[in-house]
């Protein structure tokens, strides 16, 4: 009997409409991952491996079900014995480390609230968090400028509890911090391994995670998931990434965003999947083939952009054997990546849709043939419109904002709400409508297709352009490596299109491959969306989970 069975009904559909309207999830009361998951697989299947982890530097680490109770409840004693407790909010800044998983999995053994956050983190953003959520204590990294930063906040918040994670390769050197701070492993190397479950521990309803999120106004905020979350991404393991026992999964994020909830823990390890992750501080794309081939990844999933570096490399060298099934997200997938990564590896790209707000909202399921570009069709339990300004349906073919409709059922996994900010909650999810302000229309076989967030689409001329589409067109071309579509103030057009390009080895910036890419554009798509404006780059500004910043690039050209 596999671990699922207690949470699903069915795990086997004849078709996607078979799985989207008879896909249930039993909920039972009081439900705690780090006890009912990951305890219940070390009784199950103590010396079966949980995670496989490795570093740029040629580390690695390995640990069976057994050991992440064991690490957990140690973690979850030194955490007691500091004074964290039920609903305590503890940001964790700890990159891709492995003691990620434990640490977490302590917090969520005590009830206590876990903010997973970036390294990149700035002073002011940390008190920012600190005040926004009571933060009463931080566990990063042993990164100096990071934990000096910390210190600089703690000028102007309380903190209770200031923890380090000294990495493996800096056991011996002493880290510059006051005497404040604490350092975590060795406390937890001699902690004991029993500790025993609550009664109190949590509830369904209880705050588990908070992921502060930015818009491209105002302030991050900060989305609310409860400790019924994990169980909504048993569909995003078992139906997207398709990850199988005894196998090991890896997602490209950083433990400081809301993918590495996606596709680094919850669902993968409900599915009794071993979870491998890669410690790097910089993306080299043979290295990352060359890890995924030694260590037989069966699953993999990650942004474009990965792609789009794996596609320039021989791929057609490396040992893909035990590679089954590769993902997708983030960003749309240009067609020109989806086909050359096929004949470079035999497999198809499967894309999805979701938000930190939710889990898989749309996705190229297993029954679907995937079309590049698409994001597929809804997920069960998400009734999915898409909308006018008006609030109207758009009919097929027509551009409007992605909408979930919440007045039959809430998905499982979706947020509970923008914690301490009721306003703000009404402001997207009113009338039983959360609209999540991207842009997607939809076609005949009923597939989505995303546009671009509202502020990323271009009013030119009186014409609406999608990003996507021009970067697509774009991409075919054999010299861009990556690019950006964007718009800039026109005082003829309104706006014009521009394009931020990176290019190819091999290609060097000129007027004359300028003209030629625009070419390329006006007999590729509608000659209206060519960039009338192309600028060179030796690269793009992204989010530390691959996205590439649009807004940042709209930034710099209102300059």
């Amino acid at each position: 009997m596999s671990l699922l069975d207690k949470y699903l009904p069915r795990t086997d559909f004849e078709s996607y409409e078979d799985f989207y309207k008879n896909y249930k999830i039993n909920i039972p009361e009081n439900f705690n991952f780090a006890y009912d998951v990951i305890d219940a697989l070390a009784e199950k299947k103590p010396n079966e491996r949980s995670l496989q982890w490795c570093d740029e530097k040629g580390a690695d680490a390995a640990f069976t079900f057994a050991q992440m109770k064991d690490l957990s409840n140690k973690a979850a004693n030194v955490l007691k014995d500091a004074g964290i407790g039920k609903g305590d909010p503890v940001m964790l800044v700890l990159k891709r480390r492995w003691e990620y998983w434990p640490v977490l999995l302590a917090l969520h053994k005590l009830g206590a609230i876990a903010i997973p956050a970036t390294h990149l983190l700035t002073t002011k953003d940390i008190v920012y968090r600190c005040n926004a959520a009571d933060i009463k204590g931080i566990i990063c990294v042993d990164d100096l400028e990071l934990t000096q930063r910390i210190d600089e906040a703690c000028l102007s918040v309380s903190l209770k509890y200031k923890a380090y994670v000294r990495s493996v390769h800096n056991l011996d050197s002493q880290i510059n911090v006051s005497e404040q701070w604490v350092d975590f492993k060795p406390l937890m190397e001699k902690a004991s391994v029993d500790f025993s479950r609550p009664s109190n521990a949590s509830t369904n309803s209880d705050i588990m995670l908070l992921y502060f999120t930015s818009g491209t106004t105002g302030m991050p905020k900060m989305v609310r998931h409860d400790f019924s979350y994990p169980l909504g991404h048993i569909a995003t393991a078992k139906y997207w990434h398709r990850v199988v026992q005894e196998g090991l999964h890896l997602t490209v994020a950083d433990t400081g965003w809301a993918k590495a909830a996606w596709g680094c823990i919850y669902g993968q390890w409900l599915c009794e999947a071993g979870i491998f992750i890669y410690d790097y501080d910089r993306f080299v794309p043979s290295a990352m083939l060359e890890i995924m081939s030694k260590y037989k990844l069966t699953s993999f999933c990650a942004p474009p952009t990965i792609y789009r570096f794996f596609i320039k490399e021989d791929l057609k060298k490396y040992d893909f054997s035990a590679l089954k099934h590769c993902s997708v997200a983030g960003e749309p997938l240009n067609p020109e990546i989806f086909e050359k990564f096929l004949a470079g590896t035999g497999i198809k790209l499967r894309e999805c849709y979701g938000q930190t707000e939710l889990t898989v909202s749309l996705c190229t399921w297993p029954w679907l043939e995937p079309k590049p570009g698409s994001m597929g069709k809804p997920a069960p339990g998400y009734d999915i419109d898409l909308v006018r300004e008006d609030g109207t349906s758009c009919d097929m073919g027509e551009e409007g904002q992605i909408v979930v409709r919440t007045d039959k059922r809430k998905p499982d996994g979706m947020f509970g709400g923008y914690y301490r900010d009721k306003a703000l909650t009404d402001s997207v999810w009113n009338n039983d409508v959360y609209y999540t302000g991207d842009v997607a229309w939809k076609d005949e076989d009923g597939y989505y297709w995303f546009v671009g967030r509202n502020d990323d689409v271009i009013k030119s001329s009186g014409y609406r352009i999608g990003p996507f589409e021009v970067e697509s067109a774009l991409m075919e071309h054999q010299a861009v490596l990556e690019c950006a579509i964007t718009g800039v103030p026109d005082p003829d057009r309104g706006t014009a299109v521009k394009a931020t390009v990176v290019l190819a080895k091999g290609y060097e910036a000129s007027e004359e491959l300028k003209v030629e890419l625009q070419e390329h554009v006006k007999k590729t798509t509608a000659p209206y969306k060519y960039p009338r404006i192309v600028e060179f780059v030796s690269e793009l500004p992204k989010t530390i989970s691959g996205k590439i910043r649009r807004v940042e690039i709209r930034g710099e050209d209102k300059k």
